[in-house]
């Protein structure tokens, strides 16, 4: 079974939903129904920082890792993957929360940004 790759693609996956959580607010843009998925999901995104749990996607990557013959890993997605690769020290409490809170903060800023700007009169014709 190819269950190395399907790690891969899940470890993939988790990482677009991690962009899709911190920056899928400009999807609005382009159709307002994003917003119905993206809410939640950016919701969801410091949740999990905010409590310290594990999104179910690490726990199944590791299975198909270990199922494929390679080893798990202790920490979750976040810490392994992105804060691995952005910082030397490994993720701690305190980061985790600050990573929530600038989840929050981009998305209100996006949300703001797009709510703004569809207020906004369209000026398309010059002025007279």
């Amino acid at each position: 079974m190819p269950f190395p790759i399907l790690a891969d693609m899940v470890a993939i996956a988790h990482f677009l939903f991690v962009l899709f959580v911190i920056f899928g607010g400009f999807l609005i843009l382009y159709k307002q129904g994003w917003a119905w998925l993206h809410i939640p999901a950016a919701l969801w995104g410091p949740l999990v920082e905010f409590t310290g749990w594990i999104c179910p996607l690490t726990p199944l990557e590791n299975w198909l890792r270990i199922q494929g013959g390679e080893a798990a890993y202790a920490s979750d997605f976040v810490e392994r993957y992105i804060i691995s690769f952005l910082y030397p020290s490994l993720l701690t409490r305190n980061l985790q929360f600050f990573l929530g809170f600038i989840v929050i903060v981009i998305n209100i800023c996006i949300y703001g940004w797009v709510i703004r700007r569809k207020k906004l009169p369209n000026k398309t014709s010059p002025e007279e």
